[in-house]
């Protein structure tokens, strides 16, 4: 897991365990962020950073430039830091670094950001990096996986969520690691060390309403409760901008095809891996699969897509979302 080999690789500097080059690349920004900053504020003194750290730009500079720059003798220091941002801009010539990390400046810690691509691993460059110095992709997470990362991420500082929490961020910030971080930042600065992050706290303070959301709304169908459901539709109609129908939509495909797989588990037992899912929230499949049989749930299932076109405008002009969470909601009732 990309967290972990990020953990594995701060510490490691923190005990002077340097490396020569350190290649940051994938879909996921915010690792790649997070250990270049660490490098970048943690492993040179202020007094060394002038004449020993320098910061250069991918669209900036070429393959030679970043030889040359790696290639100087530090001064009055250990060593020098060199870090590469933007280098995905160097994409069609990144292959030429390939000598240079062959036999590497001693001296130099080169840091490469290649973010949202990644190296071909077949070719020489990739293996040299592996050989020499160290390699890390960071990858996007699923939407399932992300209430986890956030319970992770608040309990490495001391902190506690509520599953239900979790949830309302990961439905209302969605998948950018970088945007939950700052979220979690704000609770941070708000709630005492060793604190619980409850929906009370993510409503006051983040702006998610606790009782009108997608996560409520998938509850109220799952358990059938028809006026909280349409209350729910009420608000979101009233609030479009902050509820587009597009992540309900998706929310809802979601939740009826893990209730499908569901019904077809032979071993309800293993539900919550099977599913990917939260064990807390098994609970809510078991409700939803006596409230809908597999056959209506593959007929909602149907609907949920025709709806889906319908907000695209296909086949439906001039229908509000309002008015067509209100035609899903029927054909689910």
């Amino acid at each position: 897991m990309s967290l972990q080999q990020a953990k594995e690789i701060v510490t490691a500097i923190k005990n002077k365990q340097f490396h020569p080059v350190y290649f940051l690349m994938g879909e996921e920004a915010y690792y790649i962020d997070a250990i270049s900053d660490y490098i970048e504020n943690s492993i040179l003194s202020e007094e060394e950073k002038g004449f020993n750290q320098m910061v250069l730009y991918g669209r900036d500079v070429s393959i030679d430039d970043i030889i040359s720059q790696a290639k100087r003798y530090p001064m009055m220091a250990d060593r020098q830091v060199v870090i590469v941002k933007e280098a995905q801009d160097l994409t069609r010539t990144i292959e030429n670094l390939a000598g240079y990390v062959e036999n590497p400046q001693p001296t130099t810690i080169l840091v490469l950001c290649y973010k949202y691509k990644k190296l071909d691993a077949r070719k020489r460059l990739a293996k040299l990096i592996k050989k020499h110095g160290v390699l890390f992709e960071g990858k996007k997470l699923y939407e399932n996986q992300i209430p986890n990362w956030i319970k992770q991420t608040l309990a490495s500082k001391g902190y506690t969520i509520t599953p239900k929490a979790a949830q309302m961020l990961t439905e209302f910030l969605g998948t950018d690691l970088g945007k939950i971080n700052n979220e979690l930042k704000k609770l941070r600065l708000i709630l005492p060390q060793g604190a619980q992050v409850s929906p009370e706290v993510v409503e006051e303070n983040i702006g998610i309403s606790k009782d009108f959301n997608n996560f409520e709304l998938q509850n109220a169908i799952g358990s059938k409760d028809i006026k909280k459901a349409f209350a729910i539709i009420q608000y979101f109609g009233q609030n479009p901008k902050n509820n587009p129908i597009v992540m309900t939509v998706a929310l809802l495909y979601g939740f009826f095809v893990k209730l499908l797989k569901y019904h077809a588990l032979s071993n309800k037992g293993n539900a919550s891996k099977s599913l990917g899912v939260n064990p807390f929230f098994i609970k809510d499949y078991e409700v939803a699969a006596r409230n809908y049989p597999m056959k209506k749930v593959s007929a909602i299932i149907s609907s949920i897509r025709e709806i889906d076109m319908k907000s695209k405008g296909v086949g439906a002009a001039n229908m509000t979302q309002s008015d067509l969470l209100k035609e899903l909601l029927v054909r689910i009732f």
